[in-house]
């Protein structure tokens, strides 16, 4: 399959060419698979925010500890959660299935109203762990997407997320940066791009039950 050529060709890269910018046609196309990632319940409580702009991207890279890739991408992309997942927040989900779909009320209340009693009884900590959660699906499908359009990419927990938050103006946005993602091209000088893939041999970590 190609796409398994893809899923072998990517790595998390190091370092980017700075010289070299992504097309914003292909941006939109990663801005979309964001969008597009299948999430619990449909609810999506993430936001993306998309930056090229050198001058933050230096402040980023301080605030990721140093590590390059922030400072030499294209692009940088920085997925957020949903602080406030309450009744609202369903309920502003199933206006948006009835106006897209056209779905009777009666058929649309029964699992609404599930939803809001269930999510009322989480603490704010489960919320939160629910969200990155649906956070993680999302830059996994993103990176697919790279490696079938030959985007180099990195995917990144090691930054500090209140001083992201202040860099892009977020604190008063009631979303919280969980995960960035760099992408552009690979510098050609990167010597991780030549090292080979390290993974567990496939017997080991698939386990087949049959009948």
């Amino acid at each position: 399959m190609e796409i398994l050529k893809a899923l072998n060709w990517r790595y998390a890269t190091k370092s980017f060419d700075p010289d070299k910018k992504l097309p914003e046609s292909t941006i939109h196309g990663i801005k979309r698979a964001f969008n597009l990632t299948p999430t619990s319940y449909g609810l999506q409580p993430l936001k993306l925010v998309v930056t090229s702009d050198t001058h933050i991207q230096k402040q980023l890279y301080e605030a990721s500890y140093k590590q390059k890739q922030v400072k030499t991408a294209s692009h940088v992309f920085v997925l957020c959660i949903d602080k406030i997942i309450d009744k609202n927040f369903i309920e502003k989900h199933f206006k948006l299935v009835k106006q897209v779909r056209q779905t009777p009320d009666k058929i649309l209340r029964p699992f609404r109203d599930f939803l809001i009693d269930d999510f009322s009884k989480k603490s704010n900590t489960q919320l939160r762990a629910w969200a990155i959660n649906q956070a993680y699906l999302a830059i996994g499908n993103m990176l697919t997407v790279c490696a079938v359009e030959k985007i180099d990419a990195c995917p990144m927990e090691g930054f500090d997320a209140k001083e992201y938050a202040s860099i892009l103006n977020l604190n008063h946005s009631n979303i919280e940066p969980v995960l960035i993602m760099p992408v552009g091209y690979r510098d050609q000088n990167d010597e991780f791009s030549k090292f080979e893939k390290v993974r567990r041999p496939l017997e080991e970590v698939v386990i087949e039950i049959n009948s």
